[in-house]
């Protein structure tokens, strides 16, 4: 599926499932519900019964039911709604072995600030209170969370994510699969490596390296990090 541009119209696709029902789900589903594009039909949880509920929406099965969900529910897309990046990111590779004619939409909460030259890829999720400025880029499958901003001409990559309250200066390039967050702040032109995790209410003056955890005012470089260690606090 191609970037979407804000220059043009989203198609408008009307049945879609959310993979995922814990809390980032939650908060996705009220995305999708105050955007009003797509219909949810109901959520995807391999951990979870089938009947059981999220917000009024009931779990249908597990990933792999999905070749006959699209079936019997005339599914147009999905959205998966899981908060760390690398799971994310494996459960969207497993949809797409096993589903490929499945597409992933992208839900932007009206109360979010898209400007001008803005890009954002599919299967990402921007929030309310969010901003993304001026000719920044937005790639597949990020988050952006609840006030959260990316000031112009920025990048976030593929799988990468804010958190609530970050807030990303201009001319910054965040890499795949990083993660900022809660209410940290990068000043401008600053790089995140690949797999790099910035920990809350850190002020990151300088650019920092792949594969490490960092955080502090000045932010300073903890420690190395494996690809798909767990940052999340709930973890």
């Amino acid at each position: 599926m191609p970037t979407l541009n804000f220059c043009a119209i989203n198609s408008i696709m009307d049945n879609i499932i959310i993979i995922g029902s814990s809390g980032h789900a939650k908060v996705t589903i009220d995305v999708v519900q105050h955007e009003n594009k797509f219909r949810i039909v109901g959520l995807i949880d391999r951990f979870r019964n089938i009947g059981e509920e999220t917000m009024g929406y009931t779990i249908l099965g597990k990933e792999d039911d999905l070749p006959k969900l699209i079936r019997t529910h005339e599914l147009n897309g999905a959205i998966v709604a899981i908060g760390d990046n690398f799971i994310r990111a494996n459960v969207v590779a497993h949809v797409k072995e096993i589903s490929p004619e499945l597409s992933f939409v992208s839900a932007i909460h009206p109360r979010a600030t898209i400007a001008n030259g803005v890009s954002i890829g599919e299967g990402t999720i921007v929030m309310a209170g969010a901003a993304i400025n001026s000719c920044s880029s937005v790639g597949k499958f990020c988050i952006i969370n609840t006030n959260s901003s990316l000031d112009h001409d920025s990048i976030l990559n593929d799988f990468a994510s804010l958190a609530p309250g970050a807030t990303i200066g201009g001319n910054c390039h965040i890499g795949i699969y990083s993660a900022i967050g809660i209410g940290a702040v990068l000043t401008n032109g600053i790089n995140i490596g690949e797999h790099t995790v910035i920990g809350a209410g850190s002020l990151v003056m300088n650019s920092m390296k792949s594969y490490i955890v960092a955080y502090g005012t000045p932010t300073k470089e903890i420690r190395n990090r494996k690809p798909g260690e767990k940052y999340l606090s709930h973890a």
